[in-house]
């Protein structure tokens, strides 16, 4: 079968299977077929077809666990695992794939619990080591997340994944020559990504490299249509080198790119309101709120400028807008009641 097309596998193991109904490798062929075919609908219907033939088939209880793991129905996905799990408990993908759901319902001591049993297994596979440093870089525990990465690139040096997230990691740490390494390293092994041409861009412009930060960003604005996040980083680079007109055309170039995503207008009313273009600001921010009406942040943000520009009125009720969307927020109160009683007080002071 093996210069035939896809398709032509496919139908020639369907007829197969017609004629050997009980043989259940075959449905294991068919479902990886369909599986390179991206068809999961198929893909879970001969699984689900060999399962009623033989429902302690592990492979096929893993598959079907994966399966709604990717529609992120993990409660079904769960009960697949937990099944496969008791007719093989010494299988590490199965504790793996355990893990992957409770992370994904942010459980951190039960994903840890699921991905050490692993390990305990399979105590050289790198994807769960990553998989362990994703759950302490989601507690925003930094140094622990970059250990497991560590142990990661030691047995795969070089994990993609492992590389840029390492990467981020060792950027939260402030420890950007280190992030910039890996960068490039993964930059050597995917040449064409342009993702981590602006993280390297990023790097070069916290260690103050300006020239070759910008041509990082001009190298990722060569490899993609997808302009939008390019132009933001590359404007956020110019700012920091203080490129301030620079810096305003490449917002406004993603502004025009994308005029319905509302990051380039705050930056851009961010840009002005730190030189004093407080009227500028505010009506950024306003456009901002047109493409983006449910931001508390920006309503803040917009709050300041009023307030800057001494129109206490219209800080107080961007201020109400903002608390009405996060009533949470206990740093958007503070601002509110404290401006409040501020203009209470020099509204009686005038009286």
């Amino acid at each position: 079968m093996e210069n035939m097309s896809l398709n032509e596998k496919i139908n020639a193991l369907v007829v197969k299977m017609a004629k050997e109904p009980q043989n259940i490798e075959n449905y294991h062929e068919l479902s990886e077929l369909y599986m390179q075919q991206q068809d999961y609908d198929k893909v879970m219907s001969v699984l689900d077809s060999l399962l009623a033939i033989k429902p302690d088939d592990v492979q096929a209880l893993v598959g079907m666990g994966t399966m709604w793991f990717y529609e992120r129905d993990f409660r079904k996905s769960l009960s697949y695992y937990n099944k496969a799990l008791e007719v093989n408990p010494k299988n590490f993908l199965i504790y793996y794939n355990i893990g992957n759901v409770f992370a994904e319902w942010k459980n951190f001591s039960k994903a840890l619990f699921y991905y050490n049993r692993a390990i305990d297994l399979n105590a050289s596979n790198p994807e769960i080591y990553n998989a362990i440093a994703l759950l302490y870089q989601d507690i925003e525990d930094y140094v622990e997340a970059k250990a497991y990465y560590e142990k990661a690139l030691s047995l795969d040096p070089e994990n993609v994944g492992a590389l840029i997230d390492m990467g981020n990691v060792c950027f939260k740490l402030f420890d950007y020559e280190t992030a910039l390494k890996l960068f490039k390293k993964v930059f050597v092994l995917n040449p064409d990504n342009e993702l981590v041409a602006v993280c390297i861009g990023n790097a070069l412009t916290l260690m103050k490299n300006k020239k070759e930060a910008y041509s990082y960003y001009e190298k990722a604005l060569s490899m993609t249509d997808d302009k939008y996040k390019i132009y933001i980083s590359y404007a956020i680079s110019l700012t920091e080198f203080k490129e301030y007109d620079m810096a305003d055309a490449m917002f406004r170039k993603a502004i025009e790119f994308d005029p319905k995503s509302s990051n380039a207008y705050i930056l851009l009313a961010n840009l002005y309101s730190s030189e004093g273009k407080i009227k500028e600001s505010i009506d950024l921010y306003k456009k901002a709120l047109q493409v983006a009406p449910n931001a508390p942040e920006t309503y803040m943000l917009l709050g300041n400028a009023h307030y800057l520009n001494n129109d206490i009125e219209q800080a107080i009720s961007s201020y109400r807008a903002s608390i009405s969307l996060a009533p949470e927020n206990d740093e958007y109160r503070l601002v509110y009641s404290q401006v409040v009683q501020d203009y209470a007080k020099s509204i009686r002071g005038a009286a």
